[in-house]
C-alpha cells in the first residue's frame, strides 16, 4: 500500500529546469567558458559544487583559483530572481497534489535546492500540500547519495520500499532507487537511460502530462513497480 509520496523539485513539480539553465549558463561564462548543452545536462539534479566543478573543468580553471562564495553568491541571487518573476507548478500539478491530500498520502518535497532558493516553488505549488520538505543544504550528503530519501522515509516511520518517488534527474532517481524507495522517472525523451528499478512516467502512462493524471493511476502503478 503506497503510505508517502516524495516530490522532486526541480523540473517535478515546477518547470524550473530552463531558469535553472539560464544562471547555470551565466556561471560557466563568468568561470570563463560557456557550457555546451551536453555538459550543462551534466549539472541537471546536482548542486552547486557539482554545476561549479564542471564549469571550472571546461573553462580549463582550478576550483582554487575562483571565488566560490561569490560565484554562489551570484548565482543564487540570479535563481531567485528568475523564481520571483516566472515560476509556476506545471499544469495538473495543483490538482493531482489535491487529490493525494484527499486521501491523507504523506507528501514531502525533497530538492538539492537549497531552502533560501526553494521557498519561491514551493510557495507556488502550495506548502499546505507538503507535511515536510528537505533541501540539499540539509542533508549531510546530498543527491545522487542516498540521505535525503532515507531520511525522509524515517521522517513518517516508513520503510523506503512504501514509499513513491516522482524525479526527474538521473542523479535525483539514483539517489531515491539507492535509498530503497520506489520511483517513477519523470523524463520526456524515453531512451533516456534510468537506473534499474525505475519506470519512467512515458512507460506507464505514455506521456509527462500531469494534467490527466489521477491518484488512483499514482497507486495502481505504485502496485506495479519492483
Amino acid at each position: 500500500m503506497l503510505k508517502a509520496i516524495f516530490w522532486d523539485m526541480d523540473g517535478t513539480l515546477v518547470d524550473s529546469e530552463p531558469l535553472w539553465g539560464v544562471a547555470t549558463y551565466e556561471l560557466s561564462e563568468e568561470v570563463g567558458r560557456r557550457l555546451t548543452p551536453e555538459l550543462r545536462e551534466k549539472t541537471v539534479g546536482g548542486n552547486f559544487d557539482n554545476t561549479l566543478r564542471i564549469c571550472a573543468s571546461h573553462a580549463g580553471v582550478e576550483l582554487a583559483e575562483l571565488d566560490y562564495d561569490g560565484l554562489r553568491e551570484r548565482m543564487y541571487t540570479r535563481v531567485s530572481e528568475l523564481f520571483a518573476h516566472q515560476l509556476e507548478p506545471v499544469p495538473g500539478m495543483v490538482e493531482l497534489l489535491s487529490e493525494c491530500a484527499r486521501r491523507n498520502v504523506a507528501m514531502a518535497i525533497t530538492t538539492n535546492t537549497p531552502r533560501q532558493l526553494a521557498h519561491h516553488a514551493v510557495t507556488a505549488v502550495g506548502e499546505h500540500f507538503f507535511d515536510t520538505a528537505f533541501f540539499g543544504d540539509q542533508v549531510p550528503q546530498p543527491k545522487p547519495a542516498p540521505d535525503m530519501y532515507q531520511l525522509a522515509a524515517q521522517h513518517f516511520g516508513l520503510d523506503p520500499h512504501e514509499c513513491l518517488v516522482f524525479e526527474d534527474s538521473i542523479t535525483g532517481m539514483q539517489a531515491a532507487t539507492a535509498a530503497g524507495c520506489r520511483v517513477i522517472g519523470v523524463v520526456a525523451d524515453p531512451h533516456t537511460p534510468t537506473p534499474d528499478r525505475v519506470r519512467t512516467l512515458g512507460e506507464l502512462h505514455g506521456s509527462i502530462d500531469f494534467s490527466t493524471i489521477t491518484a488512483d493511476m499514482v497507486e495502481q502503478w505504485f502496485e506495479q513497480l519492483p
